[in-house]
């Protein structure tokens, strides 16, 4: 059933205007920053994506695992050969999308994609771990960074690949789609409200058209990351512990009901849209609309309440939202669990 909203969950329409406002606010405070700028902040992604993308697709490395073969290049745990160098691959293929980040609607000639990225996307990915375990069905021509010469059977809820010599002008459309949406996005031909339906479904018709022999799933979720660090964005990471709830989003996706991955996008996206805001929330004094402050330990609903019982000092602007500052929300963290707090000056 392609349904997303269960009882007490925000509604689709709610998680997207927070998606349209979280991302508007990431501009506000002058856009992505690059690795120099946020390094840290960028690892703890590059850490926590390589773990869940790989895990998705059965990588039983856990978490310090995943961080000791990225940082030091050093296998711990005793795992199978084959894991470390999934990670291994994944890490040098996230790295180089991350460091495609840049201003909002700025964009390289070809746009967002090329079919040449996508190829060293997948090369990246998989170069290290066929070296020493290719695909035992692969042909010589089925390298790393080569589309199929094989065809794929429908997957279990009916999705169909292509047979294998569509690939290729079925991949160039995909690539003409994307870019096009590029040109969308860069002329403001499109709200920030409707953006993760359209990712989800060119997120969706990549993984049916499965360009590649092996890796799809994880090339699929890097080309959607490398579009969205060039539209300004922060990458996607969609957590291993939804891997049904995605593949079901997916199945949606696929028999025309965008709506339940375009929301497991827009809240991957939120999250880490929150991973730069704050630290440089912290370091501004400037008033922000109150639902830029959201975090996953502090609803929208909860700031409001905190702000009409005089918990939060907040007020509501001429347009009709709430704003408050840095400042404010550090102090009104810092006194939210004693029983009496102290007053607000003023």
């Amino acid at each position: 059933m392609c349904s997303y909203i269960k009882k007490g969950r925000p509604s689709i329409e709610n998680i997207l205007a927070q998606f349209a406002s979280v991302t508007k606010a990431l501009t506000q405070y002058g856009g992505l920053p690059n690795l120099e700028q946020a390094s840290a902040i960028w690892d703890d992604i590059w850490y926590v994506e390589a773990h869940n993308s790989t895990g998705i697709e059965g990588n039983t490395l856990v978490l310090r695992e995943v961080k000791a073969v990225l940082q030091r290049r050093r296998a711990i745990g005793g795992k199978e050969l084959k894991d470390y160098l999934e990670v291994e691959g994944y890490g040098k293929a996230a790295k180089w999308v991350y460091a495609q980040a840049r201003a909002p609607k700025t964009f390289i000639p070809e746009g967002l994609i090329s079919i040449t990225e996508l190829r060293f996307i997948h090369e990246l990915l998989l170069e290290s771990l066929w070296k020493v375990e290719p695909h035992k069905n692969a042909l010589a021509s089925e390298k790393p960074g080569s589309f199929r010469e094989h065809d794929i059977l429908p997957f279990g809820g009916g999705m169909t690949p292509p047979t294998f010599p569509l690939v290729l002008s079925n991949i160039t459309a995909w690539i003409d789609k994307v870019n096009h949406l590029g040109v969308e996005v860069k002329n403001e031909g499109i709200d920030a409200y409707d953006l993760p339906l359209r990712l989800a479904r060119l997120h969706c018709e990549f993984e049916r058209i499965h360009p590649f022999l092996d890796g799809n799933g994880r090339t699929g979720r890097l080309a959607l990351n490398l579009i969205l660090v060039r539209l300004g964005f922060p990458p996607a990471i969609i957590l291993k512990s939804r891997r049904e709830q995605y593949l079901k989003a997916l199945d949606c996706a696929d028999k025309g009901n965008d709506s339940p991955l375009g929301v497991i996008i827009a809240k991957a996206v939120i999250d880490n849209v929150h991973r730069f805001i704050i630290p440089q929330m912290a370091e501004g004094s400037n008033r922000v609309r109150l639902d830029s402050m959201v975090t996953k330990n502090i609803s929208y609903a909860a700031l409001r309440q905190a702000a009409n019982r005089g918990r939060l000092e907040a007020e509501i602007g001429d347009d009709g939202f709430w704003y408050s500052t840095p400042q404010a929300l550090n102090e009104y963290i810092k006194t939210k669990y004693q029983r009496n707090p102290p007053a607000r000056k003023g």
